[in-house]
């Protein structure tokens, strides 16, 4: 998965273009859909982190987008809708329904939206690098604070655990990673990329 991808569905091309201009100054990339079969085949085409749909997107919409990523799919790809046209409180509730993880309204402002962009990027991030590595999010946490230098019990303050709940981690982490000392589960995240690159939210 490219976790950096975001799709960007709207039928409005100057839209979709100032849109993805912003996204790719950011440093994403992005790809473009004018409505919402494109938009559900370059889904199913290429594995995306992020879709941003406006609602309105010819005969399927970006409701039916949604909808369908979850139930017919079964994608947990986060979903913003960002519409100009349905903007009241209850085009939200209906977007929520749907299965979206945010809704914005145009106009909108560029640093609020960058910031909802990369908190759902960095949680599909956080996901499938826990997936790749059969770690749990917490266990991430205690390898990236032991690659630190911290001891056990600076790992459970800064965590807010106890150290025998820090230890039950590390002994996870050991056994996941086929490694016996904490230099070694270091070592091979280092390799593997797992530390520095998850969130911690």
């Amino acid at each position: 998965m490219d976790t950096r991808s975001v799709l960007i569905a709207d039928e409005d091309e100057d839209e979709r273009r100032n849109l993805a201009g912003l996204l790719r100054d950011a440093g994403f990339e992005v790809t473009e859909a004018a409505d919402g079969g494109e938009a559900l085949r370059l889904i199913r085409e290429s594995r995306h982190s992020l879709a941003i749909l406006e609602v309105p997107l010819g005969e399927i919409s970006g409701y039916e987008v949604c909808r369908s990523l979850r139930v017919d799919l079964d994608l947990e790809l986060p979903v913003i809708f960002l519409s100009g046209s349905r903007t009241e409180s209850y085009d939200r509730v209906a977007g929520f329904l749907a299965g979206a993880d945010d809704y914005l309204v145009k106009p909108y402002a560029a640093d609020e939206l960058l910031a909802r962009v990369r908190r759902l990027v960095a949680q599909t991030q956080d996901r499938a690098i826990r997936v790749s590595s059969g770690l749990t999010k917490r266990e991430l946490q205690v390898l990236q604070l032991m690659s630190e230098g911290l001891a056990k019990t600076e790992i459970a303050e800064r965590l807010f655990i106890t150290p025998k709940t820090v230890s039950t981690h590390t002994e996870h982490i050991f056994s996941k990673l086929s490694v016996q000392t904490a230099a070694q589960a270091v070592a091979v995240a280092y390799r593997s990329e797992l530390i520095g690159a998850f969130w911690f939210g």
